[in-house]
């Protein structure tokens, strides 16, 4: 279809809207479309995806803008009449109209994408030269402090590692205490404890964004399992994010059969390729009031998302943020699978839902996250040069007064069931961690009178504590010689009651630690990983290897994104799924 204006330019405007009915009656094809770059810009392409509106070209004096209907148009006339002039309706449907303005501002929207997060608390001037150079100052100072200094540098490396270790300890230690006293009530189940129910009219719009790169094996189950989801279906869209160059996930779910209520965005070509620069391109075609993020492998209990609209209603406005539990379905695969399994119940379960009931800000999670827009959008979404962009959202939204709430519903993810997999998956985290804790240290002071004195120790233990048990694991593991009644290098400079000091400490930190883990799984959905809590010590050594291929990273690769592969096996234990479960300390 050709529309042109040439007879009827010396026309009143009032004339040529008189005939905007005729022109709208048969609605454009998405061949048939083309958008001036220039008159979407002014408008700006998020304006035009919000409110279903296109400024297609000018002919003479007035301007085609397409929308899906009468009604719409209006709404947007008087915006497009201020930057444009007369304007003349065109009709095309909303899935036309976001497609042409994806062909269209696409490139536009992925470079936003890459700045929303605010110079001042991105990690994108993260330089990874300065990074050397740091390093490389430390490492040499050290070794010349060892050198000329032995004794000053072996007590204070002691000191340090065990002051740390307490630290990190305690606090885990105090979540899981704060979380069992207090959580005796709440069911493990699918079918989570829900605090108010909501008129199926009142529910809100929930979009969720499920970032997807070369998911080859995994697409079609993801499909699957999201249908499970049981939330009305009008106030329901799921936009699986590709990238542009991903074909392979884009042929794997051409073979799926996609319900009205999901869709695919695709997210043109940009570096770095990360999930926050994908999540934050995606947003602008959302239209949920509620924005939730799951992962590729993930399989939400059926009523999550019922929990999370009811949980946000009677919360105070200041809650910005849901965080839902994560567990996973493959636990039997392996032993790394299995102490994977621990370390996540104790770290989902007990520690962080007991920080967060004892006022501490926490790093979220990647996935089974919920935030309400309005919100998201105000503190800058994800840093996009983030590789743990949930750690650093969970920071930020902190640090503007807002809060994060747990919420009971599970999800189950798959654990990745290798060593290579693992490592690259934690070096990740790990290289995220120290990148965040980095960033918002830029100005201590501010982040002190933005958290408060308790929050602000909280992120110093959360995250340099951490940093540095990871980086001084060797040798705090030394202190097992103390323990056995072995020489250790410490005796050659302290007494012996301050050698067995500082092994007390270390011992009283691994009961701590082993107290949590077996208290995490003694559960009926986990049964018989208590017996797996031993091995363990096997399993915190990965994290020690993890760390220094982080820190390699840092200085060569900072913005690499180490993707973890799935694809195991493929579906959760029915008896799981559709039984209702014992009750649980979480």
């Amino acid at each position: 279809m050709r529309l042109t204006f040439r007879s009827r330019r010396k026309k009143s405007t009032l004339e040529v809207e008189t005939r905007t009915p005729a022109l709208s009656r048969t609605p454009l094809r998405l061949e048939n479309i083309t958008s001036d770059v220039r008159l979407l810009e002014a408008l700006s392409p998020e304006y035009a995806i919000r409110n279903d509106v296109l400024p297609l070209r000018r002919e003479g004096a007035v301007t085609l803008i397409a929308a899906p209907d009468i009604a719409t148009f209006t709404r947007a006339r008087p915006t497009m009449e201020a930057l444009f002039g007369p304007v003349v309706h065109i009709t095309a449907s909303a899935t036309t109209l976001r497609q042409v303005i994806c062909r269209t501002a696409g490139p536009i929207l992925a470079r936003k994408a890459l700045e929303r997060t605010s110079q001042r608390e991105s990690c994108r001037g993260w330089s990874g030269t300065r990074t050397a150079q740091i390093f490389g100052l430390a490492l040499s100072s050290g070794a010349a402090i060892a050198y000329l200094y032995p004794a000053i540098a072996i007590w204070s490396v002691s000191i340090w590692a065990t002051l740390t270790l307490l630290a990190v300890t305690g606090l885990r230690t105090a979540g899981a205490i704060t979380q069992l006293r207090a959580s005796r009530t709440f069911g493990e189940t699918w079918h989570s404890a829900r605090p108010q129910r909501l008129a199926r009219n009142a529910y809100p719009r929930i979009s969720i964004l499920v970032p997807l790169f070369q998911e080859r094996d995994i697409a079609e189950r993801l499909v699957a399992r999201l249908g499970r989801l049981d939330y009305p279906d009008n106030r329901l869209e799921t936009l699986l994010i590709l990238e542009q160059s991903d074909t392979v996930t884009s042929d794997a779910l051409a073979k799926a059969s996609l319900p009205d209520w999901m869709r695919i965005i695709t997210v043109p070509p940009g570096t770095p390729q990360t999930k926050p620069r994908a999540l934050n391109y995606a947003l602008d075609f959302a239209n949920g009031e509620i924005i939730g993020v799951y992962d590729a492998e993930d399989a939400p209990a059926p009523d999550q998302l019922r929990v999370v609209a009811e949980t946000f209603a009677a919360a105070p406005a200041n809650v910005a943020c849901l965080q839902g539990v994560l567990d996973f379905y493959n636990t039997r695969n392996t032993w790394l699978t299995r102490c994977f399994a621990i370390d996540y119940a104790t770290w989902f379960r007990l520690v962080l839902p007991g920080l967060v009931r004892m006022g501490f800000a926490i790093p979220l999670g990647g996935t089974t996250v919920f935030f309400r827009r309005p919100i998201l959008a105000k503190i800058g979404r994800w840093d996009a040069h983030n590789v743990t962009e949930d750690a650093d959202l969970g920071i930020r939204l902190a640090r503007r007064g807002f809060r994060t709430e747990f919420i009971s519903s599970v999800t189950m993810e798959e654990a990745t069931a290798t060593v290579p997999a693992w490592l690259r998956q934690r070096s990740r985290w790990i290289k995220g961690y120290a990148v965040t804790w980095a960033v918002h240290m830029r100005a201590p002071r501010r982040l002190l009178q933005d958290l408060g004195l308790r929050k602000f120790l909280g992120i110093q233990i959360l995250f340099l504590g951490s940093l540095s048990q990871f980086v001084l694991a060797p040798f705090l593991w030394s202190f097992w010689l103390v323990l056995i009644g072995l020489p250790h290098p410490l005796t050659d400079v302290a007494t012996w009651s301050a050698v067995v000091a500082f092994g007390s400490a270390f011992l009283l930190c691994e009961v701590a630690t082993i107290t949590a883990l077996a208290l995490s799984v003694a559960t009926p959905r986990h049964r018989g990983l208590i017996w797996w809590v031993p091995l363990m010590h096997l399993y915190f050594p990965l994290s020690a290897v993890a760390c220094w291929k982080a820190l390699w990273e840092l200085v060569a690769r900072p913005f690499y994104w180490d993707k973890t592969d799935h694809g195991g096996p493929t579906s959760l234990p029915k008896r799981r799924w559709h039984r209702r479960l014992l009750p649980h300390p979480a």
